[in-house]
């Protein structure tokens, strides 16, 4: 049977780019059955990648059949995975986030986590010698995630083995990294088209702190002034999007990828006390500036109080 391979719901560069080089390794490497799909549109950047080295969109899945080998890429949180995740037959997760707990398995599995800024940069130091058989495309996704999730190595998460990594294969493709770069957080900035329910769940995680059940979104981009523009409707959109999805609140945080700071808005009491306690700020208005918070997974969500 193929296995899939696949990341979170709301697929990013990362969870896009990695699940189709773990497809390819299975298949020219290691002589499997695999298949690289979705669980959702990919985002702006994403689609922009896939264009940019011509790979062909994987296809979308909402869940999977019971007792189907699937390999679970950038997350190991059952929350962001299809409903049926628990019956299907986990060969393999390869992951840069904390452990979740919730998965459960056949047997014993493969499990690479290690603290990086990337699941790409995991997948080069597990593909080793073989990445000189890789494709100009493989090399071409892999650099997109790094750059992806470090934001060019602004990001918190950045280690030296993603700069590393990142400029060894900008190197052999030939191409200027900082140009590159500058083309996908463009891309990425690009949100005219997706409504305001769509932006507040492009890329977010559920998280719960001392029982109140938050959706933490994040927007990353060059042009954040495009976002605040939509600032009233986005924080109207943020209460029905929360009753929705079955959250308490959504917090929404626009990254201001060239400036290195955060822009939390604060629609009511509760995000102005998450504010304050959570980040020591002072909230006079509807939004409130973080200097110097980039990162999700290390600033933001381990920081959350209420």
């Amino acid at each position: 049977m193929t296995t899939l391979v696949f990341g979170h719901k709301s697929p990013d560069t990362d969870s896009t780019g990695s699940a189709i080089i773990w497809a390819w390794y299975l298949n020219e490497i290691k002589g499997g059955d695999a298949e690289a799909v979705l669980l959702g549109e990919p985002n702006t950047e994403a689609a922009f990648v896939l264009e940019k080295w011509d790979l062909p969109k994987p296809r979308i899945i909402s869940d999977v059949d019971a007792e189907q080998p699937v390999v679970i890429v950038d997350t190991n949180n059952p929350a962001e995975l299809p409903a049926g995740i628990n019956d299907a037959d986990i060969t393999a997760i390869i992951d840069h986030h904390k452990l979740v707990g919730g998965l459960e398995t056949k047997g014993p599995i493969d499990i690479r986590i290690e603290p990086l800024a990337c699941t790409a940069t995991i997948m080069w130091k597990m593909i080793g010698k073989d990445m000189a058989q890789a494709p100009a495309w493989i090399k071409g996704a892999m650099l997109s995630c790094i750059l992806s999730d470090t934001l060019e190595f602004r990001s918190p998460t950045t280690t030296q083995e993603d700069k590393a990594i990142a400029h060894g294969l900008a190197k052999d493709l030939g191409i200027d990294l900082s140009a590159y770069a500058s083309e996908m957080f463009e891309a990425k900035s690009d949100v005219s088209a997706f409504s305001d329910a769509e932006l507040l769940r492009m890329d977010s995680k559920e998280y719960t702190v001392d029982g109140t059940a938050f959706r933490v979104s994040v927007l990353e981009t060059t042009a954040p002034k495009l976002v605040l523009d939509r600032k009233d409707s986005l924080m109207a959109s943020m209460v029905d999007v929360a009753k929705e999805d079955g959250a308490d609140q959504v917090l929404l945080f626009v990254i201001d990828i060239l400036n290195e700071e955060a822009t939390m808005l604060v629609p009511n009491e509760m995000t102005k006390t998450v504010a304050e306690k959570s980040f020591g700020a002072t909230v006079s208005g509807d939004s409130v500036v973080l200097p110097g918070i980039m990162s999700r997974k290390k600033q933001i969500i381990p920081s959350l109080k209420v």
